[in-house]
């Protein structure tokens, strides 16, 4: 686990799971949220955002958090582990409500409110998104895939990671 991507849709706890992830093994961590975006709520141009982005795949080790389907599979291909949240609904939305006033080190702004077009793209991922992601990770099927159906699950290999890493240096 050198070059890890950590995808699904918004909500899921994607961006916790990968600071847990770092801080665990140790590897830079890049949230494509912070790279798309500005303080403003502004975003970079397409060509810009790409070129910080090829930045960071053109590293030896990384962890990349975010969904951005457009790049997705430029990701994928550069990756030898991609953790994929594959959550419900649900979960993801409650997710995405639990944040608004709360500082996020993925974002460079605090949600002041839960914005009914970012509820409309959560709803919209199971259909437009999640398809295209699952297509994908059969086509790349040779890399680590691990799936989690729920935010137990990634924190359950948080812990069984952490243990390991500590049997391995105890």
């Amino acid at each position: 686990m050198k070059k890890i991507i950590v995808i699904g849709g918004s909500g899921s706890g994607k961006s916790t799971f990968a600071r847990k992830l770092r801080d665990v093994v140790g590897l830079p961590l890049y949230h494509l949220d912070n790279v798309f975006w500005n303080e403003d709520k502004t975003h970079v141009s397409r060509e810009v955002f790409d070129r910080r982005l090829d930045v960071i795949l053109g590293y030896d080790r990384y962890i990349i958090d975010g969904e951005y389907g457009r790049t997705i599979e430029r990701r994928i291909a550069a990756a030898d582990t991609i953790f994929y949240f594959d959550i419900p609904l649900a979960e993801r939305l409650d997710g995405a409500a639990a944040r608004v006033g709360t500082v996020h080190p993925d974002l460079p702004w605090t949600e002041e409110s839960f914005d009914p077009e970012f509820e409309k793209w959560i709803r919209d991922y199971d259909t437009d998104q999640r398809p295209v992601t699952l297509e994908l990770l059969q086509k790349y099927k040779e890399k680590e895939i691990i799936i989690f159906k729920n935010r137990a699950e990634a924190d359950r290999f948080i812990e069984e990671l952490r243990i390991k890493n500590s049997e391995f240096r105890g």
